[in-house]
């Protein structure tokens, strides 16, 4: 189930199936302006709080000594001492968790990554059983408001094989597509967030909503 707490007097959501610390951020607390708030409240160096360049690829990297990842849209992390985040803005973020390994990646799962299969692509590069991840799938555009094309739509439709409730004309259900993307590879732990970035604007940035708003909230994991 999804949660709020507070981060210096600003709404953030958590999952609490997770047992490590992660949340997804809100209008209220951009990650950029705030690294310093949130380089405290994590304990973490400010320059060890990553975040990639997105490009809406299924690449995907382990955090090392580098700063920089570009071309990226997938971070895993086994470091104790660093902190990934991936902005969003009505593409799909995706924490899973490998509690065997202690080991998380955050995947970042827009139409064009979930027609990549980059969450199930990343449980496969952190080297997992799929019975040992516990798969977070957080807010992002739901399908009453996801209208695409119909070129996305069969994209979408052939990364799985059991399409049942997931597609209606152009709309298309990108958590629950994400959800069985893992399914079909043997995840079985899940939290899905309620929340709708169009239908509850007044917390998630819509870039649909909001024409193509520049600004993002963020998917932020620490082991």
């Amino acid at each position: 189930m999804f949660k709020p707490k507070k981060i210096n007097n600003k709404t953030v959501y958590y999952s609490d199936v997770l047992n490590i610390e992660h949340f997804f951020t809100t209008r209220e607390l951009e990650v950029i302006d705030n690294l310093d708030v949130l380089s405290k409240y994590l304990s973490v160096d400010r320059k060890n709080i990553i975040k990639p360049k997105q490009v809406h690829s299924d690449n995907i990297e382990f955090v090392d000594e580098r700063i920089e990842y570009p071309n990226c849209d997938s971070l895993i992390l086994n470091d104790k001492n660093k902190a990934i985040y991936l902005n969003f803005a009505d593409c799909t973020p995706v924490i899973l968790y490998d509690e065997k390994q202690n080991i998380v990646s955050i995947a970042h799962a827009g139409w064009r990554g979930t027609a990549q299969k980059i969450a199930p692509k990343t449980v496969l590069k952190m080297n997992s059983n799929p019975k040992d991840i516990i798969a977070v799938i957080g807010p992002c555009i739901s399908f009453d408001y996801f209208e695409t094309s119909l070129e996305a739509i069969d994209s979408l439709k052939s990364t799985i094989n059991n399409k049942e409730g997931l597609f209606k004309d152009n709309f298309a259900d990108l958590k629950n597509i994400n959800k069985r993307q893992l399914e079909e590879i043997g995840v079985n732990r899940f939290d899905i967030c309620p929340f709708c970035t169009i239908a509850d604007n007044d917390k998630f940035f819509s870039y649909r909503k909001e024409n193509k708003t520049k600004k993002r909230h963020s998917a932020l994991a620490k082991l």
